[in-house]
């Protein structure tokens, strides 16, 4: 039914913001099933979780796979995470439009010298807090949400410092009426995204085709760095990577940085061939296929 997203600096309510609404969901007689998913749904330490930008990306990928997976027509899902990038809050909204439903930010809008007094707060009290460096990094680097953006739109604001943050917060009432507000033909202050033909497509690629894809190079790359380790650098006659795929001819000692250079590369244009032709593999022995078939071709020529 609907996608909320919460923002906010660190340290800024959100968390509670988001406890507050999934109750006041439940206790408005709503018949939708309500869902907060966070950082703890997964047991990510926060500081660990933004500790270098490749730790921050897998937290962001592993929230955005539990929402797409989770994201319909009859659940209120709540995202509560910084979601300080613009980007990634399209990401998100992409992901509603392509399920059919209502989507909105609930936007702490606290600023920083509360924040950082919260976060210290939290510390001497023994609880989850961020460190001063991973603290001043992330309020660096947040990017305020927009009402013109439609990723930002419609947009719910909360004032921490100033008002709290209670169920009967004004802002978390508007955000409830509009979520549980009947829609009908007349409906203009409720937008439920429609999907596109090219948001449907995305949506089952990465559903299907580009997990498989990515699990399937990677079970290759580990069978030639197996056969290589147990060749002890001597001649390799061909990798079997499994019955019924053809072997990896390899004449040549390769390393494990050209391997994952060859991986990225096949993916991106394994992607780019399915926005104007066939769609990528949507099995596991497929994308082995014709990963190997490629790995042939480009371990000939090298």
């Amino acid at each position: 039914m609907a996608l909320v997203v919460i923002c906010g600096q660190p340290c800024s309510g959100k968390s509670k913001a988001a406890l507050c609404l999934a109750e006041a969901l439940k206790e408005s007689g709503s018949n939708q099933i309500v869902r907060v998913i966070d950082e703890t749904s997964f047991h990510l330490d926060r500081n660990e979780s933004y500790a270098n930008m490749p730790a921050e990306k897998n937290l962001r990928g592993v929230l955005r796979s539990e929402v797409d997976r989770s994201v319909s027509k009859d659940s209120v899902i709540i995202v509560d995470s910084l979601n300080s990038i613009k980007g990634y809050r399209y990401e998100l909204w992409c992901l509603a439009r392509a399920a059919g439903i209502r989507y909105c930010v609930l936007f702490c809008d606290a600023d920083e010298t509360h924040c950082r007094k919260w976060n210290e707060e939290r510390r001497e009290k023994g609880e989850a807090a961020y460190s001063d460096k991973i603290f001043e990094d992330l309020v660096r680097r947040f990017e305020t949400p927009e009402r013109r953006n439609r990723w930002d739109s419609p947009m719910f604001e909360l004032w921490p410092h100033k008002e709290g943050i209670e169920k009967n917060s004004a802002a978390i009432l508007d955000a409830i009426s509009y979520l549980t507000k009947k829609a009908d033909s007349k409906s203009r202050d409720v937008k439920t995204l429609q999907p596109t033909i090219a948001t449907q497509n995305t949506r089952f690629s990465e559903a299907n085709s580009l997990y498989e894809l990515d699990r399937a190079t990677q079970e290759v790359i580990s069978a030639i760095v197996e056969a290589q380790s147990q060749a002890l650098g001597g001649p390799l006659n061909g990798v079997s990577v499994a019955q019924g795929l053809p072997p990896i001819n390899i004449s040549r000692s390769v390393g494990l940085p050209e391997l994952r250079r060859l991986r990225r590369t096949f993916i991106k244009l394994t992607g780019q061939t399915s926005l104007s032709g066939r769609p990528p593999p949507s099995d596991a022995d497929s994308a082995k296929r014709m990963f190997v078939d490629y790995l042939n071709r480009e371990l000939e020529t090298a």
